[in-house]
């Protein structure tokens, strides 16, 4: 493991009492600059709050939530607490449909962003003399953008590759020598079998070290990763809603990802009941953004499900971490009347070896009842043209599966590098079944 790096260490070991005093002055401020949402301004008078009625943390839960269909409901601009020409840049929720979700920076709100990315950037060890490979997207996605001045804010050379032409990245990796990459896990996942195709031997190059973020991925696929790539790999979370990354992010100690508290306030509910879930115990993540100025957003309901942690950590930090997202709630997929996430497929493949961890489930109900199948690719060294062979893959397969969800799910090999890869956002599920409909 890296030595520890703090970026700003008042604010990430500043005592809880003292923490929370600043979060309660920083959620009265954040109450009042949405009062000038037109939407905050109706329910805080539904609900009786004015800003005299905040006078301590507990009263968060007085407050209304916030989902998405609040902020599309609002589209372009009805959620922003400031004049359209104090914005200094646009963003756009990613992974919708129809229009996407307008998130709009005051240029402090940019600084904010920049400082609280190099935060877990640091924590994972990253310092002024490396360079940094992004291939985020660069767009009205927030991820490119994001890291980008988080990179910068640390003083590192950014390499601004964006995502795609894996032949470039592989290239860039080799000639321009980085010392970190940052991108969505499965997109690391393709440029490990890139350079396992080109004969390019991990060790050869001068990376070191990897920022994941953009979507929800398992431990195995941590140990995966670094293993084909011989790096350490960081998770980090962030949500465009809110901010965009640099929400939270593991330190060198990876016990959890710091939560950046002074600027976020946490809640972990009870998706059915709303009702708070105990620490450690796994619920959904409700976040208020405090120091936002353009589009303040109170306990929004971002879907995703994970644990909260107050223990201390080794690395000094005083903030709360959170655990990784297992999944979100809107992807959960009832089948049979089970409830699975895309995480345990993928927890059960990367326990069965001869098979790499690109996979895609497919859902459909001929005659009523629920179909299930799992395609998974085969690693190139493991393909085989024998029958028998590849029977007994199929059924450890499943009966790993079956270990897992408790489920059985028909099973289909693919040929290596014959299932799409995907540039961001890996898309795990593919559901014909018409729920709609039925």
């Amino acid at each position: 493991m890296s030595e520890c790096h703090i970026w700003d260490v008042h604010a990430e070991t500043m005592p809880r009492e003292q923490l929370k005093k600043l979060q309660l002055q920083r959620l009265k401020e954040c109450v009042a600059r949405a009062a000038n949402v037109p939407l905050y301004q109706e329910r805080f008078s539904q609900k009786g709050i004015t800003l005299d009625s905040i006078k301590s943390l507990d009263d968060l839960k007085r407050l209304p939530f916030t989902v998405k269909n609040d902020l599309r409901a609002n589209y372009p601009f009805g959620m922003l607490a400031v004049p359209k020409s104090e914005l200094a840049r646009i963003h756009a929720s990613s992974g919708t449909t129809g229009k996407p979700t307008l998130c709009g920076y005051t240029a402090s709100d940019l600084d904010n962003w920049a400082n609280l990315c190099a935060r877990f950037l640091t924590s994972g060890g990253l310092k002024r003399e490396h360079t940094a490979q992004v291939a985020f997207g660069y767009g009205l996605f927030t991820g490119g953008f994001g890291l980008h001045y988080g990179i910068e804010k640390v003083g590192c050379a950014v390499i601004p590759t964006s995502a795609g032409n894996t032949a470039r990245q592989v290239m860039l990796l080799q000639d321009a020598a980085p010392d970190a990459l940052v991108s969505t896990p499965s997109y690391a996942l393709n440029l490990a079998d890139a350079l396992h195709q080109a004969g390019i031997k991990p060790g050869s190059l001068n990376l070191k070290m990897a920022f994941f973020g953009g979507e929800a991925w398992t431990e195995s696929m941590r140990h995966a990763i670094e293993n084909s790539l011989g790096i350490q790999v960081y998770n980090n979370y962030g949500l465009s809603e809110v901010l965009g990354p640099g929400v939270s992010g593991e330190c060198h100690c990876r016990t959890g990802m710091h939560i950046q508290e002074d600027h976020f306030l946490f809640e972990c509910i009870n998706p059915e009941t709303e009702e708070p879930v105990a620490e450690g115990e796994q619920g959904e993540l409700v976040i208020t953004a405090l120091t936002r100025e353009a589009m303040p957003v109170i306990r929004y309901r971002t879907r995703d499900l994970a644990t909260l942690d107050a223990s201390p950590c080794p690395c000094g930090r005083t903030t709360m971490r959170m655990g990784r997202v297992y999944g979100r709630t809107d992807d959960m997929m009832i089948i049979r009347g089970v409830n699975i996430f895309p995480s345990q497929i993928e927890e059960a493949l990367l326990k069965v070896g001869g098979t790499a961890p690109h996979y895609l489930i497919e859902l459909s109900r001929p005659k009523n009842t629920d179909c299930a199948v799992v395609k998974v690719e085969m690693r190139a060294q493991d393909f085989s043209d024998q029958m028998s062979e590849l029977q007994a893959l199929k059924q450890r397969i499943a009966r790993e599966i079956r270990s897992v969800t408790g489920l059985h799910f028909d099973i289909e090999l693919a040929a290596p590098n014959s299932l799409e890869r995907s540039l961001g956002k890996a898309k795990r599920v593919i559901d014909r079944r018409n729920l709609k409909d039925n």
